[in-house]
């Protein structure tokens, strides 16, 4: 053997020596989280992108407190007030039926305790809303394509809003909405292996015009007989889950929502009442946050708690909303 020949032996003997020894050494792969492993009760506020299996129905009461912490005014100064409540509550009420189209009602019922003002006389239904949501894609793991939906709801005016001898008692808008959504939803595995659920839901919401007769949620006085157009308005909600452990998962809400002006328009006024000029709120718009902690008692049982804060906002109210909700799928 020559000496060239013995050294190039000795070289990748010791190369291959090396790697063996970096491969002992090397930190041991990540388990990366399954996907059956995961609970998931949902963000507060984004909508689920993914379809039910048919058959099967889901039941999500909400429980929450509008507290009242002021008003932005048009130049997005935050005017700070204290005091006043509007507690409510929103249920999801979904059944599956197909794989791609579920349908479902939202019942809504409210009390206002507004400061400094008489509270509503008791507790008051709101407007009801309906829904269809068509699923587009499913999401498949190893695939770029998320889940998405698309979500046609319709708001219907059964709350009160206007003949009011007291304005808490309107817990209505006496309006037609039509809401037109695209959801999507997907899946990012962190480096730790744990999953992060991702949400981007887009809303945009068309209302017909209501008529309106003496004191009203519009801010009309008593004999006042007219019209209210609302403006259309557009949100996007952009939300995460982080899967601390199977039970325990941490969500967020970043939400954007922008309000067109709404009109207030008076027809020939009663005797003894002035006439009133038409007039206008501007365009509003408000961002706001709502983190929240989630426990999954299952994968069909889960609860959350959290709250929707306002963070900047234009010519619109200022809150902090506590949520709670159960999330129970049969």
């Amino acid at each position: 053997m020559t000496r060239f020949t013995t050294r190039a032996s000795i070289c990748a003997a010791l190369l291959a020596l090396a790697g063996a020894a970096r491969a002992d050494d090397a930190a041991p792969a990540i388990p990366r989280e399954a996907l059956a492993d995961a609970w998931w009760t949902g963000p507060l506020l984004a909508p689920n992108a993914s379809s039910f299996p048919a058959g099967h129905a889901l039941i999500e009461p909400y429980a929450f407190d509008v507290i009242n912490k002021g008003q932005y005014d048009r130049s997005g100064h935050h005017e700070p007030a204290t005091g006043g409540h509007e507690v409510g509550s929103l249920t999801y009420l979904i059944y599956a039926l197909t794989d791609r189209v579920s349908v479902g009602v939202l019942p809504r019922f409210a009390y206002d305790s507004p400061a400094g003002a008489p509270g509503s006389s008791a507790p008051g239904i709101g407007d009801f809303g309906a829904q269809v949501q068509f699923g587009l894609t499913s999401f498949r793991e190893g695939s770029w394509v998320p889940s998405t939906a698309v979500v046609v709801a319709e708001t219907f005016p059964t709350g009160r809003y206007d003949r009011l001898t007291n304005t808490a008692d309107g817990f209505g808008a006496g309006v037609y909405t039509t809401a037109f959504s695209w959801y999507s939803q997907d899946y990012l595995w962190m480096p730790n292996g744990r999953i992060l659920r991702v949400r981007l839901d887009l809303t945009y919401a068309i209302s017909s015009a209501a008529s309106v007769v003496g004191q009203s949620v519009y801010g009309t006085p008593a004999g006042f007989s007219g019209h209210a157009y609302p403006g259309d308005s557009f949100t996007a909600d952009a939300a995460s889950e982080y899967s601390m452990t199977r039970n325990w998962v941490l969500a967020t809400d970043l939400v954007w929502v922008h309000n067109s002006s709404t009109r207030v328009a008076g027809g020939e006024p009663a005797a003894g009442v002035p006439a009133l000029p038409d007039t206008a709120t501007g365009s509003s718009e408000y961002l706001a946050v709502a983190p929240a902690v989630e426990y999954n008692f299952t994968g069909a049982v889960g609860v959350i708690v959290g709250a929707r804060v306002f963070v900047a906002g234009r010519n619109t109210g200022a809150s902090v909303t506590p949520v709670a909700a159960i999330n129970l799928v049969f």
